[in-house]
Parts: structure tokens; C-alpha cells; sequence
């Protein structure tokens, strides 16, 4: 399917494992009746206030985010509260993503996602039109 509707979601508030599963089916496009596996059928999805998304339990404390530059010792661990402080995109685009099936349709599904800390990423896309979603 060419094009796809547009959608925003604020995720003020909104508990991090939660707001990635309704994104990540929205993106393959699950919720609608015309889904087919094979194809990418989903919508594009503008998330804002990335930075106000919730953790629960202890998962502020504990969560690491681990990377790998290939040379022996090459472990970097980052901890999700100054991810969270440094670049809350990123914490929002790998829930989801890791969410997304690992297959051929993944980075044209990743592409239709689009992250921002604030609300003033919204502006970028007022062309689209994006329709509110409420979690």
C-alpha cells in the first residue's frame, strides 16, 4: 500500500512497554482489516513527548542498554536514566523496534516511525495531517 494514513501519539504519561506494542502494530498494520503478512500495509506514526514516558517497577534503576564495537573489551553499557536524560527518542525507538519482526519489511516499517522528545516535532508534520490516537 503506497501512502498510509498519519497518526500522533502523545506519550505523556504513557507506560513505555504499552505505547511500543500499540505502535509496533499499528506499523505493521495488524489493526486494520486489509493486513497482509507479506506486504507493508501499516500507517505512519509521529510519537511526541518521548521524554515524559513512564517506567515501571524498578526498571529505572536497572534497564541497560548494551552495544558492541567489535573489538575485545568493546562492551558500552548505558543505563536507561541517562538515556532517558540524553536522548528519550532512542529509548522510545528501540522498544519499539524490538517489538517489529525481524524480517525484510522491518526498516520500511522503521522509517514510518518518527520520535521526538517535545511536542514541537509535531510542526514538521502538519502537512500530513496526522490524527491523534489516545493510549
Amino acid at each position: 500500500m503506497v501512502g498510509g494514513n498519519w497518526f500522533v501519539i502523545d506519550a505523556s504519561g504513557v507506560v513505555l512497554g504499552r505505547l511500543a506494542t500499540k505502535v509496533a502494530r499499528m506499523l505493521i498494520g495488524k489493526d486494520k482489516p486489509t493486513y497482509t503478512p507479506h506486504l507493508d500495509c501499516g500507517d505512519h506514526i509521529v510519537v511526541v513527548n518521548a521524554d515524559k514516558v513512564k517506567l515501571t517497577g524498578n526498571k529505572i534503576d536497572q534497564k541497560v542498554y548494551h552495544r558492541h564495537s567489535g573489538w575485545p573489551g568493546g562492551l558500552k553499557t548505558t543505563p536507561i536514566r541517562s538515556m532517558l536524560q540524553r536522548r528519550p527518542e532512542e529509548v522510545v525507538r528501540e522498544a519499539v523496534l524490538g517489538m517489529l519482526p525481524k524480517n525484510k519489511l522491518r526498516a520500511r516499517r522503521a522509517k514510518k516511525l518518527r520520535v521526538y522528545a517535545g511536542s514541537e516535532g509535531l510542526a514538521r508534520h502538519t502537512g500530513q495531517k496526522p490524527q491523534p490516537i489516545a493510549l
